[in-house]
């Protein structure tokens, strides 16, 4: 009877380990124009918000943008050598294809991906019609 108890207290104990309540990490970050050139000012305008939530090694996102001068065509979340220097894609996000909507996704990260995201080195980057090379963007921050 003792050893089928150890026995249970032992595969509870596992089971905990595994199936237990996992740390999240919550980011945030404001969607504001893309750093551009005069001459195209006029036609990048807009802001927004989206917040994070990492758990494990997922992320899944979800936020709102507005005032667009035309209608977004992508959203990605890239990934930077440091806070402010853009850099490739890593993964694409569902996003409204208005001048104004939603933003939502979920991407598996590598174990880099997560340290660059703790390091707010990950930021979204939303694409117009306008702007094929960003319009809104914003870094993961916590």
């Amino acid at each position: 009877m003792f050893a089928g108890g150890v026995v249970l207290g032992l595969a509870l104990m596992a089971w905990a380990q595994t199936a237990g309540p996992r740390t999240e990490e919550r980011f945030k970050a404001r969607l504001s124009p893309v750093g551009i050139e005069s001459a195209k000012r006029a036609e990048i305008t807009g802001s927004g918000s989206v917040s994070a939530v990492l758990a494990g090694a997922r992320l899944s996102i979800t936020g709102s943008f507005e005032g667009m001068q035309s209608p977004a065509t992508l959203a990605q979340v890239h990934q930077g050598v440091a806070t402010g220097v853009r850099g490739p894609a890593i993964g694409d996000l569902t996003v409204s294809p208005a001048p104004g909507g939603s933003i939502t996704g979920t991407l598996n990260l590598t174990a880099e991906q997560v340290e660059s995201l703790r390091k707010g080195k990950l930021y979204i980057q939303i694409d117009s019609e306008k702007a094929s090379d960003g319009n809104l963007w914003g870094w993961l921050l916590r």
